[in-house]
Formats: structure tokens, C-alpha cells, sequence
């Protein structure tokens, strides 16, 4: 039986180095951590208004500085320079700005290895110029220790938390930024030209050299520019200016608000020309001017001549000078006169044009509408023409004796009517005799 017990020792050593063959030559690591860094990519200076991407880039430079070689070391999985579960946040510190990102999970890095974290952001519109310093937080955990069992080859992990902040450095430039103070309407109806004074005040952080403002059609407004650009040279910090524009309404535009951009080209410290951001004012504008006619419908008969009376009224909001009236007779009708003088009309008035109309003998007896239209002057002093206006005129036949009168054939029947009766008392007269 010796034999056989030597036998099963044997086999039993054997398997015993076969299993702890793997362990042979391990390398542990037993010093070194993550070394974290952060930047912002590219360029990290914005302008005060802006909506903006920041690229946080992290990299982990940490180094395993101390390595143990053991036949009878287990390695364990992670390194100490491995940051594992990185998350990132980025917050706004005393910086004018607002973060609209949330912290961002980005995984494991390992040493060397290098990660880019995009977070949006906004600038305040009143933000001043300076550079800022942006805390960037990050939690990570790493292996803290390796635990080792005597007897077999088996490790134990042992891990911690980390949190860490860095800083990111965030440079708001200087610029002039133009805030509207006011847009102030000059005689600016739909369908006509007029002026916007609008005032300027220099917010921004940097005087403005060599400055000009313009002005711009804000998308599909009916406000278009005629003069868009007004040089007003120095444009010093919290200095304020009035610039006029000359302006062109659509005659489709009502009476309300309606939107144009104001830009100031500038030159800056580097001796730049650049555009400001573009500010919106709101412009009130008044409706076109307009006309209606409102005497009653004027009744003619056929072959008739004489005076008629149309009244006019302003129902525009602005003022008109110099109105003129006037009336294209055609056939039937026929004037001598078809021009009348109203004068000057504030909204809401009205004036009384006269005209000395005819109609022909052998007019169609119906409701007629002839053409009229007013010719006027605005505030500029630009001449317009109202479009085109009726005045109704209802031709009938005469009624009564004016009818029978009117009418030349009832006219001859009566004639020769009475003809015959002073004829007839004539001969029975003389036949009395």
C-alpha cells in the first residue's frame, strides 16, 4: 500500500503547482494614482450675449510609479492610475455666465488617456469684460489597496471616491454693444416714406472708434431702409446717440409695431472693423392713408346738366396738405370742371368738393359709379395719390310733370293736344257766330 500512498502525494503536488502556475511572475503595482488636468479647447474667448459650446478637455496624466514582480503575486484588474467612473460637471463660479449643461458621466480613463466634455452655455447680455475662472468638478473612484489570501491566489479590491475641482480659465471680450433706448416714429404711415430716430447707448465694456450704425429690414417686416447707415464717429462706454434713418413703409403694413435691426460697425483696440450683435427695436407705424366717400348717392336724370357735391373724409391716422380732388367723367357723362380743392385734412375730417356735371339725353337709366381720386401732400412734403375712389350716381327718369316735361315725345302728344283743344274752342266759337 506504500506505493500507492506515494503515488497520490505526487499526483496531489502536481496539481497543486498546476494551479498556481498563472500567479508565477505577476507584476503588482503598488504606488501611483490619477493626475488629472483640464483646458478648455480651441479658443475660450466669448462675447457678452452668446450662446456657446464650452470644450472641457480632461486628460489623466497619472503614472504607476511602483511595480512588485512575485511568482506568488496575483495582478489585479485595475491600476492605480486609472480614474474609473469619471463624471464631469462644470459650474459657473463668479463668471456672468449660465451653464444649461448637467454633469456628464464619461467612463473610465486610464493613464495618459484623454476626454473632451462639451457643455453649452450663456453669456449674460450685460456680462463685462475680464477673464473668469470656471470650477470644474470631478468625481472618479480608484483602487486604493489589493488585499491577498495566503493559501490561494485570489485578490481582494479595495476602492474609494474621489472628488476633485480644477479651474478653467474663460475670457469674455471687450465690445461695444449697442442697446435701443428708444425708436421714435417720424410721420411713418403704411404705403409712404418717413423717418425712425432711434437712440443708441454704448453698454458694452470698450469705446468704439471710426463707429457707424445701420440699420436693416428685419426678415419680412414692411420696414425697408432708403438711408441705412449713419457715421457717428467715437462711441465712447455708457455714451448715448440719436441717429435718423429715412425709411419706406409697404402699403400692405397696419397700424401696430413692427420690428428693424440695428447693427454698429466699429473699430476695435486691434484696429479691427467689426460688427456689434444685432439689436431689434420695435417701430410704430401708422395705417395708410386712406379716403372714403360719404354723401349720399347723387340722382341725374338723362339730359340733364348741374352742380353735384361729394363728400371726401380722411380716415387715414395722419394728417394730409394740399389735397386736391378730382373726377374723370366719361360717357354718359361730360364736366367742365372735374377739379376741386379739399385743403389740408387731419384724420377724421372731411371737406365738400363741388363739380358741374352733364348727363346725355340718351344715358342708360342705372346706378353708375364715376372715378375719383385725391391728390395730396404728406409731412415731407412727397406727393401721393389716394387709390382710386366712386362716387355713385343714380340715373332715373324724371316722374311728374318734371318727367313729362323731360320727355319729348310726351311733350309734342301734349302740345298737339292742346293744340286741337284751342282749336277746336276756336271753331266752335265762330260756328256760334
Amino acid at each position: 500500500m506504500r506505493p500507492v500512498r506515494t503515488r497520490a502525494v505526487l499526483l496531489l503536488l502536481i496539481m497543486a503547482c498546476c494551479i498556481a502556475a498563472p500567479a508565477l511572475a505577476d507584476t503588482k503595482y503598488t504606488g501611483g494614482s490619477p493626475n488629472l488636468s483640464a483646458y478648455i479647447a480651441g479658443i475660450n474667448e466669448f462675447t457678452a450675449g452668446s450662446d456657446i459650446s464650452i470644450p472641457v478637455v480632461l486628460k489623466n496624466t497619472g503614472l504607476n510609479q511602483y511595480m512588485q514582480v512575485d511568482q506568488n503575486t496575483v495582478a489585479p484588474e485595475d491600476l492605480p492610475n486609472t480614474a474609473k467612473f469619471v463624471t464631469v460637471s462644470l459650474s459657473a463660479g463668479d463668471a456672468p455666465i449660465e451653464i444649461k449643461s448637467d454633469p456628464q458621466m464619461i467612463g473610465d480613463m486610464p493613464g495618459q488617456a484623454t476626454e473632451t466634455v462639451v457643455f453649452s452655455a450663456t453669456v449674460n447680455a450685460d456680462a463685462p469684460a475680464g477673464t473668469y475662472m470656471l470650477p470644474v468638478e470631478i468625481r472618479y473612484t480608484t483602487l486604493s489597496a489589493v488585499g491577498e489570501f495566503t493559501f490561494v491566489p485570489t485578490v481582494k479590491n479595495y476602492y474609494q471616491q474621489n472628488d476633485v475641482t480644477l479651474v478653467v480659465p474663460l475670457v469674455i471680450k471687450a465690445e461695444v454693444i449697442p442697446q435701443v433706448i428708444s425708436a421714435v416714429p417720424d410721420h411713418l404711415v403704411a404705403g409712404a416714406d418717413g423717418y425712425i430716430n432711434i437712440t443708441l447707448k454704448n453698454t458694452g465694456s470698450l469705446d468704439g472708434a471710426k463707429a457707424t450704425v445701420n440699420i436693416l429690414r428685419d426678415d419680412e417686416s414692411p420696414i425697408v431702409p432708403v438711408d441705412s447707415s449713419v457715421y457717428i464717429g467715437d462711441f465712447p462706454v455708457g455714451s448715448t446717440v440719436t441717429c435718423p434713418f429715412k425709411v419706406s413703409v409697404d402699403s400692405t403694413a397696419i397700424n401696430k409695431s413692427y420690428p428693424v435691426d440695428v447693427v454698429v460697425v466699429y473699430q476695435n483696440n486691434e484696429g479691427d472693423f467689426v460688427d456689434s450683435r444685432t439689436e431689434t427695436a420695435g417701430v410704430n407705424v401708422g395705417s395708410k392713408v386712406d379716403f372714403a366717400i360719404t354723401s349720399p348717392t347723387i340722382t341725374m336724370s338723362p339730359g340733364s346738366r348741374g352742380t353735384i357735391q361729394v363728400v371726401y373724409k380722411n380716415t387715414g391716422s395722419s394728417m394730409i396738405r394740399s389735397a386736391q380732388a378730382r373726377i374723370s367723367a366719361v360717357t354718359p357723362f361730360t364736366s367742365s370742371d372735374g377739379v376741386a380743392d379739399l385743403g389740408d385734412l387731419a384724420p377724421g375730417q372731411s371737406a365738400v368738393a363741388t363739380y358741374q356735371i352733364g348727363v346725355a339725353s340718351d344715358a342708360v337709366t342705372k346706378l353708375y359709379g364715376i372715378d375719383s381720386e385725391i391728390r395730396y401732400r404728406d409731412a415731407l412734403d412727397d406727393t401721393y395719390i389716394s387709390d382710386p375712389l366712386k362716387v355713385a350716381v343714380d340715373v332715373k327718369n324724371r316722374t311728374g310733370v318734371a318727367g313729362i316735361l323731360s320727355n319729348n315725345v310726351a311733350l309734342s302728344i301734349i302740345v298737339a293736344a292742346l293744340i286741337g283743344i284751342v282749336y277746336a274752342v276756336w271753331y266752335f266759337r265762330k260756328k256760334r257766330r
